[in-house]
């Protein structure tokens, strides 16, 4: 008999292996997002799309919880694979209920939601709610198939994000060129990933018919609460310098800050495939000490070709972020680039963090984000913002780092 020689899990061939495919499909997610926001642009006219705009960022917000269900089920899943079906069941459970909550919520706040995206309708702020629904579901499915390591289902979820979010949201927008009809677009490509992953799901339940005892989904939401609130301070840590940029400098820097933030954003997506294919072996009781180093290494390698792709073509890159209205930012594109690659080994650790439910550690990114809206105060230009934030988020890289280490020998029993 020929032995088998694939990969192990956890290991760098196997992570490049297993990423390939999710690489291409986060890819694609990424791209047709991108081509939804310019036909958007295009068809709307800015009032319009002003609004879309500012609904697709409280879309963003509301799809913690989504992100936060997938971590606890791919977690749970990789931790304890003798009690999979038991572990689908929960999640899934947990799944459905965390998604008609969120979407009642949602309908309820559905003035506030208009009001905060100043909408003269509540029609298209409606359209949060419904989307809450099908997206929520879609993060216990991702978390299972990721779990379980199917990386062609899982890729063909994410291929229907960008795909169903693209072709439905423009067809609308081309019947009917409102922010209602753009973000109805959205609401309906949502349902697509969804349908893709009740077909690669239709197993799950088994645990409940061997008439095994099913895992607690109260149980399985308190951790869906601990782990997205450690995105959301990911998410915020990210995102405050932006802000924090609109504070301290005048509007026209604050406008080239912002542009600069769209290759830092870009550098940051593009080692994506690297988190979702080494969680599941982080959170496994057997790979996890010593996976996310080799991810940092592979995200690492990815952004110094990037950052130094930026600097070589730097007028590419002032090309890619809008034009020669922006061409004052070209001397700091490298930075820009490298603040990106930084955020992404930031994400990493996060996930790290998740992985091993070492909650505390979560307090070392809400630090972060104090001091960079802290060592902002003192900065008058983009080169300097964007150098401060940088160092400061590499501190906290570090710190993760750091953290990490200091607990890989202790491994507790985090798999209940």
């Amino acid at each position: 008999m020929t032995q088998s020689h694939s990969p192990a899990p956890g290991s760098l061939h196997g992570l490049l292996r297993g990423g390939v495919g999710i690489a291409v499909a986060t890819g694609v997610m990424n791209l047709t997002t991108y081509g939804f926001v310019l036909a958007a642009a295009r068809l709307l006219g800015p009032v319009e799309y002003g609004g879309v705009a500012r609904l697709m960022f409280i879309l963003l917000v509301v799809g913690v919880l989504s992100l936060g269900l997938q971590a606890t089920g791919a977690r749970k899943i990789a931790a304890t694979p003798a009690r999979r079906g038991e572990v689908e069941a929960a999640v899934m459970s947990a799944s459905y209920r965390s998604a008609v909550a969120l979407g009642a919520l949602c309908l309820v706040l559905t003035p506030v939601i208009a009001w905060m995206a100043r909408l003269d309708s509540w029609t298209p702020a409606l359209m949060i709610g419904l989307s809450a629904v099908p997206l929520t579901i879609m993060g216990g499915q991702s978390g299972v198939l990721q779990g379980e390591r199917r990386w062609a289902p899982l890729a063909g979820i994410y291929l229907g994000v960008g795909l169903g979010r693209f072709v439905i949201g423009v067809a609308l927008m081309l019947v009917l060129p409102t922010a209602f009809g753009a973000m109805l677009g959205v609401t309906l490509g949502a349902w697509v990933p969804v349908v893709l992953g009740a077909y690669a799901l239709g197993h799950v339940g088994r645990g409940r018919a061997a008439g095994r005892q099913v895992l607690d989904p109260e149980h399985v939401l308190h951790e869906v609460v601990a782990n997205s609130h450690a995105l959301l301070a990911f998410f915020a840590l990210s995102g405050v310098d932006v802000l924090v940029a609109g504070l301290v400098l005048d509007a026209h820097s604050a406008g080239l800050y912002a542009a600069g933030l769209i290759l830092t954003k870009a550098v940051l997506f593009l080692p994506q495939a690297v988190v979702v294919v080494a969680f599941p072996s982080m959170a496994s009781a057997t790979e996890r000490h010593r996976v996310y180093l080799k991810g940092l290494a592979l995200v690492a390698g990815a952004g110094i070709l990037a950052t130094l792709g930026a600097v070589a073509f730097s007028g590419l890159a002032i090309v890619f972020v809008g034009g020669d209205q922006y061409a004052a930012i070209e001397p700091y594109v490298g930075l820009f680039a490298a603040l990106g690659m930084v955020l992404a080994m930031i994400q990493l650790m996060v996930y790290e963090v998740v992985a091993r439910q070492h909650r505390a550690s979560v307090l070392i990114l809400w630090a972060g984000l104090v001091a960079v809206a802290s060592t902002a105060l003192y900065v008058d230009s983009v080169g300097s913002l964007v150098l401060s934030v940088t160092v400061v988020n590499l501190l906290v890289l570090l710190t993760l780092v750091a953290d990490a280490m200091r607990h890989r020998s202790a491994a507790p029993d985090t798999t209940g």
